[in-house]
């Protein structure tokens, strides 16, 4: 079962390139309501509350690194910053907002040899929920645009915790980096 996580504000430590971030791990501090109905027996939107959540007292972290321009999105998105043109993250939440679809979470689903995976959880409009491969830090820009949750697998979280004494400057993502 995925563990809720939420990323650190804190800039850890800035990199020629690239950005080292945290996610932490998380609790609800409120509960969810789960299933209000309104009048007609329908689900209201509106009146579903959503939950709170704060850091758990010794709670598990592990730092991600990425590239600057997802730094970028990634702040600009706690900040809660709109700019005038959509970048790449704004545009794949359009493609699926004009799809009908709806981000529902991402979740960090495997590290392999120092790289973690990641992918979006997309609701259609049939219901159909489609699971679309990421890297974690596209993943992760595009979920705080979104205001959806981060998940992270149990097994990635303990990995991460075992190979907590590596040097995180030095995990590699082919897919950020690709051969020239």
């Amino acid at each position: 079962m995925p563990v809720r996580m939420e990323l650190s504000r804190i800039l850890i430590r800035e990199l020629s390139d690239y950005r080292l971030i945290e996610l932490r791990e998380v609790a609800p501090t409120s509960p969810e309501i789960a299933d209000l109905t309104d009048t007609a027996g329908g689900k209201d939107p509106a009146a579903v509350a959503k939950p709170t959540y704060s850091q758990v007292e010794g709670g598990r972290s592990f730092p991600i690194v990425i590239g600057l321009s997802e730094a970028q999105a990634i702040e600009r998105g706690l900040k809660g910053i709109v700019i005038k043109r959509p970048q790449t993250h704004d545009l794949l939440a359009n493609v699926i907002t004009a799809l009908n679809g709806t981000l529902e979470s991402i979740c960090i689903n495997d590290l392999a040899e120092h790289t973690f995976f990641a992918q979006l959880n997309i609701r259609t409009a049939d219901g159909k929920l489609v699971q679309v491969d990421s890297r974690p830090s596209d993943a992760i820009a595009l979920g705080i645009g979104k205001n959806v949750p981060i998940l992270v697998e149990e097994h990635v979280l303990d990995a991460a915790q075992r190979d907590d004494d590596t040097d995180p400057t030095e995990e590699t993502d082919e897919r950020d980096n690709p051969p020239e």
